[in-house]
C-alpha cells in the first residue's frame, strides 16, 4: 500500500460492505486484512470512525500522536452503492 490515505480508503470501503452485509465472510476477512495493513505497515494504534451526512472522519494514533483523516462519504460508500445497484453481480 503506497499511502496511509489509500490504506484507510480501502479499509473503510470494504468495512462499509462488511457492515451492510454481515453474512459476507469475504468482506469481513478483507476488511481485517486492510486493518492489519494499517496496524502493521503504517503503525496505526487505534482507529475510530465517525460518520455524518457528508464525510467519514477517522480518528487514530500513530506513535501516541492523535491524528484524523476525513474522506467524502460518497467516495467511501461507492463500493457498497455499486453492489446495491447490481446485486446479481455481487452474490
Amino acid at each position: 500500500m503506497r499511502s496511509l490515505q489509500d490504506a484507510f480508503y480501502n479499509w473503510l470501503s470494504i468495512r462499509e460492505v462488511a457492515l451492510a452485509r454481515p453474512d459476507d465472510q469475504a468482506a469481513s476477512e478483507t476488511a481485517a486484512i486492510f486493518y492489519d495493513i494499517l496496524t502493521n505497515q503504517f503503525k496505526v494504534e487505534a482507529a475510530r470512525v465517525d460518520k455524518d451526512a457528508q464525510k467519514l472522519t477517522v480518528y487514530y494514533r500513530i506513535n501516541g500522536e492523535e491524528k484524523q483523516l476525513q474522506l467524502p462519504r460518497n467516495y467511501v460508500e461507492s463500493m457498497i452503492d455499486q453492489m446495491n445497484k447490481d446485486p446479481e453481480k455481487y452474490k
